[in-house]
């Protein structure tokens, strides 16, 4: 059968390891071991985006229902406070693209100096997102304030790191599997956000409250998965109070900025930036400027609102999958290990697409690998409440999750290769292009997460209730399921119609090598002259 787009990536690598002339012929590689990159260099400047996933996944997983049940916020307030956090973070993206993009070259680089100077601050700034001030008037203030201050400071993190794909080799070969490995470890640390989240705040599952008139012990009676641990049912056990929760979060939240720490570390003395892979922007523009140059440019437009709609879709699940399990499944103490399952199942996932977009393309790895998950949205909505079919679905539907995380940043460098193609006297606008990726998408989960939040709110959501109202199940099912795959049904037409197939990534990729090439020999050949001289 024959490979589809992205094939080239990994099976032809004599091809991408050495430059061709202008009749296709492969000619000595005099370049390609300058840009070569290890192994440990590979793995650092994976373990580089870890900080962003495990952040990210603790916050969409668990940051509503804590809000909800644990903070005790009037689910309106919890609202804003989602969407204004994560619409703040989506403003933030561009602008702090646009001033990386005007970063002068340093001694460490351009990219490794916003990621070390804002790792301190933003680590401080997440601790406190999950500590219950002592008093109530200003706690809105108080979450409203240190989410958009860590939102903020997570993107002047996260952009450049997202940007020095492009600067650390100037290969595609090399910035291909650099990326490979990057989203393996992305996606496993979803997985460690996940189980040192939620394992750490499952052992300190508060109680929930019986709502009025309702029956505590036939509650009991039809949901055993519910350990609901009330003194006047049962004195024999420790009773674990609203303070042990509070607690375990903020402990999860401790370990959490460590590693962030370490990995930020690890990032920075383990990669350099190769000033040779670097291109000089080309002229200063303002703001609006580089959102127009990028916005213009056909491929990124239809790959950024294609993935628009399935990143949506994806973040109402992730967002309302724990109020779910809790409530509508009645997992109230299991939610934590579904989820992990989920991610798990991702993770182990990882090099099976890695594997399908190389041999069936891209593009076809898109559609197959996001519907994959719609059947199994589905099935967790219509099959009766089942612990152990729940734990099935969930492993399942985690193959899809993974697809979702692996594909769109494996075709943005495609796309600025294209730009770069395009526009040859345009240069130095990575940055911006990674930068408005992640605005767009962030926007649609402060979107969502604003939404649904206050969905529930008009459905008469109950905190901490052992029970809710049927027009909360209600809803909860829509948000996890009806709503998630009409977005992702309507990004897959969009994606139809993204042009860069394989014939025109092999001609992009031909064009800058022998760009680069001539560009070195142009610098050889000065400094012989100068030497002349």
């Amino acid at each position: 059968m024959a490979k589809g787009e992205g094939a080239e990536q990994y099976s032809n690598t004599n091809l991408l390891n050495k430059p061709v002339n202008t009749d296709g012929v492969q000619v000595a590689g005099k370049h390609e071991t300058r840009n070569s990159l290890s192994t440990c260099n590979k793995l650092c400047y994976a373990i580089g985006g870890a900080p962003y996933q495990i952040t990210g996944c603790a916050l969409g997983f668990f940051l509503q229902i804590y809000l909800l049940d644990v903070a005790q916020l009037d689910p309106f307030y919890a609202s804003i406070i989602l969407f204004v956090g994560r619409a703040w973070d989506a403003v933030t993206d561009p602008t702090v693209g646009f001033l990386v993009s005007r970063s002068r070259w340093t001694r460490f680089g351009r990219m490794l100096p916003w990621i070390l100077f804002s790792t301190p601050l933003a680590v401080v700034s997440y601790f406190l997102i999950w500590y219950v001030p002592p008093f109530e008037d200003g706690k809105v203030i108080w979450y409203l304030v240190f989410y958009c201050l860590f939102q903020t400071l997570q993107t002047c993190f996260h952009v450049p790191y997202s940007a020095l794909t492009m600067f650390i080799s100037s290969e595609q070969k090399e910035r291909d599997s650099a990326t490979a490995y990057r989203m393996t470890v992305e996606v496993l640390g979803t997985l460690i956000g996940t189980a040192i989240q939620g394992q750490i705040v499952g052992m300190a599952n508060a109680p929930c409250v019986p709502v009025p008139n309702g029956d505590v012990l036939a509650e009991l009676s039809s949901n055993s998965s519910s350990a609901i641990l009330l003194t006047a049912t049962n004195t024999s056990e420790p009773v674990i109070s609203l303070q042990d929760t509070r607690a375990a979060y903020m402990i999860s939240s401790g370990v959490i900025c460590a590693m962030y720490v370490l990995c930020a570390l690890i990032l920075f003395f383990g990669v350099r930036e190769k000033k040779e892979s670097c291109h000089p922007q080309s002229e200063q523009m303002s703001f609006f400027q580089g959102m127009r140059l990028v916005l213009r440019h056909g491929p990124y437009t239809k790959l950024v609102m294609g993935f628009l709609f399935t990143s949506l879709g994806f973040m109402l699940l992730e967002g309302n999958f724990a109020l779910f399990c809790s409530y509508t499944l009645g997992f109230r103490n299991d939610f934590q290990n579904i989820l992990l399952v989920i991610m798990l199942s991702a993770t182990l996932a990882i090099p099976f697409w890695q594997w399908f977009l190389t041999r069936f393309g891209k593009k076809t790895a898109v559609y197959v690998g996001t519907s994959s998950v719609v059947p199994f949205m589905v099935l967790v909505v219509c099959v009766k409440s089942n612990l152990i079919v729940t734990y099935i679905v969930s492993f399942a539907a985690g193959v899809g999750v993974a697809a979702a995380f692996l594909l769109p940043w494996s075709m943005l460098p495609d796309v600025v290769d294209d730009f770069k193609v395009q526009n040859l006297n345009s240069t130095g606008h990575e940055a911006i292009f990674y930068s408005f990726y992640v605005f767009f998408t962030k926007f649609a989960s402060g979107i969502s997460l604003g939404i649904s939040t206050l969905s529930l709110d008009f459905a008469g959501y109950i905190p901490r209730g052992c029970t809710q109202p049927e027009e909360v199940d209600l809803t909860l099912k829509l948000l996890v399921s009806a709503a998630p795959i009409a977005l992702i049904l309507l990004g897959l037409v969009i994606f139809r119609s993204y042009p860069i197939d394989e014939d025109r990534r092999q001609g992009n990729r031909k064009l800058l090598q022998k760009q680069r090439d001539n560009e070195v020999d142009s610098e050889n050949d000065l400094t012989e002259l100068s030497r002349m001289v």
